[in-house]
């Protein structure tokens, strides 16, 4: 059973595929996955990451602070810049272009962890940088996106704020309080919940491709290439920004993928929740699929090289 759960898990982007395709050739059947579901389908995944969480994690700041300090500032130096030039760099239409800088600003996303494991990079690094990030994007990913959109729409920081704290810090801690008091019920939660992890982000992605397919399909797919560019630069950017500071080549790859996976969930949150164009949700969606399938190729290609 374990064995046929870890396949699933490992299969993520062709899952993430699939469903994608299957969004743009039936719709319906995915669109009703849309308003509430979203958030509450994003605060389970949270609520899943914070079961795999242990107070020695967070201790690992402290044994290993210059890589963690490392990825993380790359992580919120490295993608904002890239989602916001981006985006004026292809001259996107407005709702793109924020749509792109939100997901820019969101922290590593969980699928990080898996594209480690396949890359036989450093598992423990990536979830830590992974936690730290994500514990750090309560406030900063509002903040810098803000500040990036600029003067192009006018943004409540602070409802930004207030829904990034309700979908990461909530469940995030309260996986955390579970994990630590009832550690047997959370590592039997922790067989499932990477696997309903899988399905939900595929279904969060197929629902805001299969809502936006007319408009997708009517444009000149610039979106493609934009959010294709965001993370390839993101990868790239963190693989050889690392490598002036260390020569493992581990440690490299590690930063390197995390850097380039964003938490896409919740940059189509943010997008969902707190603008008015549906279109702002869709560089989230197109980036999901997109970091998991370049990070896919690069795992695979390192662990033959390993």
């Amino acid at each position: 059973m374990n064995q046929i759960l870890e396949r699933i898990v490992n299969a993520f982007p062709w899952i993430l595929l699939g469903f994608s395709i299957l969004s743009f050739l039936f719709p319906v059947y995915f669109v009703w996955f849309q308003g509430p579901w979203i958030t509450y389908s994003l605060g389970g995944i949270m609520l899943g990451m914070g079961l795999t969480l242990k107070l020695e994690d967070f201790v690992r700041v402290f044994k290993m602070p210059l890589p963690i300090l490392l990825g993380t500032v790359l992580q919120y130096t490295v993608m904002p810049f890239l989602g916001w030039s981006i985006g004026i760099l292809f001259n996107l239409p407005e709702a793109f272009a924020i749509g792109l800088i939100l997901v820019s600003c969101c922290p590593g996303g969980t699928a990080s962890n898996v594209i480690t494991y396949l890359a036989k990079g450093d598992l423990p690094l990536s979830v830590t940088l992974t936690s730290v990030s994500t514990m750090l994007a309560v406030i900063i990913t509002p903040v810098l996106a803000s500040f990036l959109i600029g003067n192009r729409l006018q943004v409540d920081t602070f409802s930004l704020l207030l829904t990034t704290f309700k979908v990461i810090l909530v469940p995030v801690t309260l996986g955390v309080f579970l994990q630590t008091l009832f550690p047997k019920f959370s590592n039997a939660a922790n067989r499932y919940s990477p696997v309903l992890s899988v399905i939900l982000v595929a279904m969060i992605v197929s629902s805001i491709l299969g809502a936006g397919r007319k408009l997708i399909l009517a444009s000149d797919f610039r979106i493609f290439a934009s959010v294709f560019l965001l993370h390839a630069g993101g990868f790239g950017l963190g693989y050889f920004l690392t490598r002036v500071f260390y020569r493992d080549s581990v440690l490299r790859r590690t930063i390197s993928i995390e850097v380039g996976m964003q938490n896409s969930g919740l940059g189509a949150v943010l997008a969902k929740s707190h603008f008015a164009d549906p279109s702002t949700a869709i560089p989230s969606a197109v980036s999901s699929l997109m970091h998991s399938l370049i990070g896919s190729f690069l795992a695979g290609y390192w662990r033959r090289k390993n």
